[in-house]
């Protein structure tokens, strides 16, 4: 016990070092093509998901105390560190044209002089004129106007990012209590940043709520402080192991391993509540055989009595809790077969923790209860609970002569869930887990009603030689073609490229004339050309990087930047390959064109981890019918574990169907989770009747019935405490988590049912005739 908790010492020390994952891209491997692409995009032209924007919708922009009040608003946000840049009306430009120098002077429109109404409407007017700025800082039909936030990129990948993004999120709540006009904010650092703080806080809440539970379930149970206190010491254990592992392992708290130490809980509460059980039940049948009655532990008819009820506490539940343990560890531990770094971190950590557990278990409680008195008669009371035993008498009635009903009732069970499951729907968003009446959800809304969306797409145009962007103007025509194609998509804001900028130098060139908003022909670019060589200071420098952010460095490859709704795992493939087939159109073999972006990832990480998962599933059957041949070496009893175990994630399946609940990353890993904890009750229940069948001579049915009455309370006691601990995450304010909760709890009580009738009734059936 001195070495255990000195471990546990250490492994504390290691926790407190564990920190929050601020990567969102971990989903798919490095070498995944998706991936790959992704990154050498962000080598040739930066992060695209760096810009946090905000938005305000109102017909008084231009008046001048909340015009005065806005630009204030935009220098707080930029004296916030790691605020690299922002783009906004305020600082909105106008290219003037000057004849006798052919050069074009970048020139701010709104300037700090402009103190009168009047000088302010017409810089509005001249703004209002630039057609570039149209849908991209203001939408003039719902008056909403937007500003864009860059965030210096390596504080994003910090913990740094989370004050920065509060301190801009404050910036914003003193502007709109001032001014009383509605804001919004979104970008996907507020959203990651946000969604990354609520997982660090949840922890703690079900951390503790598990607690809570687990005490109050154990109470009511034992009735006992000392076996309370001796599972509590457990599970403790077990979670301080849990976040010590992270570290020790270079891992990071994310949305997955935020489960693990709740998991550890529920899945360690059963291992005591068993353990402490067959002590008890040892206890009380030893204290009968050796007729004591009263009397204290000195007493040497006591102590023997005590020492055999932990020796046959040990050699009885010593393996079954060991295999119980092997097979919810490999429920999780398939995780790290796949490629999926997020999948494999919490597929390794669950794995170790849950076979820790069992060493902590096997080791503490029988130690500490080798120390404490014998229990008294309220602590073995819940042995004799008449409300429980009346429900085994009459689960014995519906195995012994109700076998068809069973059948039939578990068939009719079976096609209905069936029906339930052609219904599923696999489709996932990036925020769908979050609740729609959530201020970052409504937020993003905002933005895709007004500027199309902020999610980012990036697509590169790539000519195959050097300087093929400038020495071809035909590229820069197919170029506006697509971008034009992809603006008519209301699921799209307004697409950002090279073109744009020769546009809004065209219509400079002209006088500011708006319909000369367009892409410049040959005869146009014969006059325009010694123009578009500007100067202008700062304004210059500015004007000039975001004209090179949309080409490379070798002018052979441009790029459109567009931001666009959250449409979905579902939709997003479809509008992707409408684009490309749109592409493949204007865009000759001579190029080469590839999307990429954010929302690709995004897609192609849930597609992985929806892969991964089913593949872990099938994985973790196969290892955990292994273990089983194994432990019984029967392929009888074999099929009469596997089964009773499929038919729970048949029927949770089925429910998601007809409750409209999708398949994706956060709801298939149910069906793991409760694979690995729900032949926990196969085995206890299998290995009791392996342990009683000698005793009965071996009469199968008798000691089926036997082992109904020994494990059914425990069994039914334990499912509780589990589905007390899952019931928990349904307070979550994530809708992913939320589901894992009653969806985990919902398929743990079909388990118990299908372990302590249908799997009886398997037995007998198969069994009944073969007697050893």
């Amino acid at each position: 016990m001195v070495v255990l908790f000195a471990a546990t010492g250490y492994m504390g020390w290691q926790a407190s070092k564990v920190t929050i994952s601020y990567e969102f891209a971990k989903a798919i491997p490095t070498d995944n093509p998706k991936f790959v692409e992704y990154t050498d995009f962000k080598k040739q032209f930066g992060e695209d998901g760096s810009v946090l924007v905000v938005g305000v919708q109102t017909d008084k922009f231009f008046d001048q105390q909340h015009f005065t009040q806005y630009k204030q608003l935009l220098a707080d946000i930029k004296n916030i560190k790691a605020v690299e840049a922002i783009v906004g009306v305020p600082a909105a430009i106008n290219l003037i044209k000057n004849d006798s120098s052919e050069k074009l002077e970048p020139r701010p429109i709104f300037t700090d002089s402009l103190l009168s109404k009047a000088l302010l409407d017409t810089a509005k007017a001249q703004f209002e004129n630039l057609v570039f700025y149209q849908r991209l800082l203001y939408n003039p039909s719902s008056k909403a106007y937007l500003a864009g936030i860059t965030i210096n990129k390596e504080i994003l990948k910090s913990k740094a990012r989370v004050k920065v993004v509060a301190d801009i999120v404050a910036a914003v709540a003193r502007y709109e209590k001032l001014t009383n006009v509605p804001t919004y904010v979104s970008g996907l650092p507020l959203i990651r940043t946000q969604v990354a703080d609520r997982i660090e806080h949840e922890m703690r809440y079900f951390l503790l709520g598990s607690l809570g539970l687990a005490v109050i379930t154990l109470l009511l149970f034992f009735r006992s402080f000392s076996s309370t206190a001796i599972s509590l010491v457990v599970v403790i254990m077990g979670v301080v192991w849990s976040m010590g592992t992270l570290q020790l392992l270079g891992y990071k708290i994310s949305l997955l391993t935020a489960l693990i130490p709740p998991l550890i809980i529920v899945i360690g509460i059963p291992n005591c509540i068993y353990f402490l059980n067959k002590y008890h039940m040892a206890w009380q049948n030893q204290r009968t055989n050796a007729n004591v009655t009263t009397g204290t532990e000195v007493n040497p008819a006591i102590s023997v009595a005590k020492k055999n009820a932990l020796l046959e506490m040990v050699s009885k539940m010593g393996i079954v809790t060991l295999f119980c343990n092997i097979a919810a560890a490999i429920g999780f531990a398939v995780f790290a077969l796949t490629k999926s770094d997020l999948l494999r971190e919490f597929g390794a950590v669950a794995g170790i923790n849950i076979m820790v557990l069992f060493v902590i278990s096997f080791i503490f409680i029988p130690a500490v209860l080798s120390f404490l008195a014998p229990p008294k008669d309220r602590h073995t009371k819940y042995l004799r609970n008449r409300f429980l035993e009346n429900v085994l008498v009459k689960i014995e009635t519906w195995v012994l002569h109700n076998k068809g009903k069973v059948l039939g009732f578990t068939g009719l069970l079976i096609v209905f869930s069936f029906v339930g499951i052609l219904k599923i729907k696999s489709v996932g968003f990036i925020v769908d887990d979050l609740p729609k009446q959530d201020k970052i959800y409504t937020d993003l809304k905002w933005f895709e009603k007004n500027f199309g969306g902020v999610m980012p797409l990036e697509i590169v145009i790539d000519t195959k030689k050097k300087n093929g962007l400038t020495s071809n103007l035909k590229t820069i025509e197919k170029i506006d073609e697509f971008a034009a194609f992809i603006a008519a998509d209301s699921s799209f804001a307004k697409p950002l490229s090279l073109v744009e900028g020769l546009k809004f130098v065209k219509q400079a060139y002209y006088d500011g004339d708006s319909t000369q908003y367009t892409a410049p022909n040959e005869f146009d670019m014969a006059f325009i050309s010694p123009y578009l060589r500007m100067k202008g200071g700062a304004a210059e420098n500015s004007f000039t990087k975001l004209v090179k952010t949309f080409m490379d460095s070798t002018r052979q490859k441009a790029r459109i930047s567009l931001s666009m709704a959250d449409i979905g795992t579902v939709r997003l493939p479809k509008m992707l390959d409408s684009l490309k087939k749109k592409s493949a159109e204007i865009f000759d073999t001579s190029y080469n064109v590839l999307f990429t972006g954010s929302s690709i990832t995004y897609l192609e990480g849930s597609r992985f981890i929806i892969q991964g998962l089913k593949e872990s599933i099938l994985w973790a059957f196969l290892l955990i019918a292994l273990c089983m041949l194994i432990l019984f070496r029967s392929l009888r009893i074999l099929l009469c574990s596997i089964v009773p175990n499929l038919i729970p994630l048949v029927v949770t399946a089925g429910l998601m169907g007809w409750a409209g609940v999708p398949l994706k990353p956060s709801t298939v890993i149910v069906f793991s989770i409760a694979l690995g904890i729900a032949i926990d009750i196969t085995i206890r229940f299998l290995v009791n009747y392996k342990q009683e069948l000698p005793a009965h001579n071996g009469d199968v049915t008798a000691t089926t019935v036997s082992t109904i009455r020994h494990t059914g309370i425990s069994i039914i006691y334990t499912s509780l405490v589990l589905v007390a601990g899952f019931i928990i995450f349904v307070f979550s304010s994530f809708g992913g988590t939320m589901a894992l909760g009653w969806l985990t709890s919902f398929t743990l009580l079909v388990a118990t049912f299908t372990n302590l009738v249908f799997l009886p009734v398997m037995l007998i059936a198969l069994m009944g005739k073969r007697k050893k």
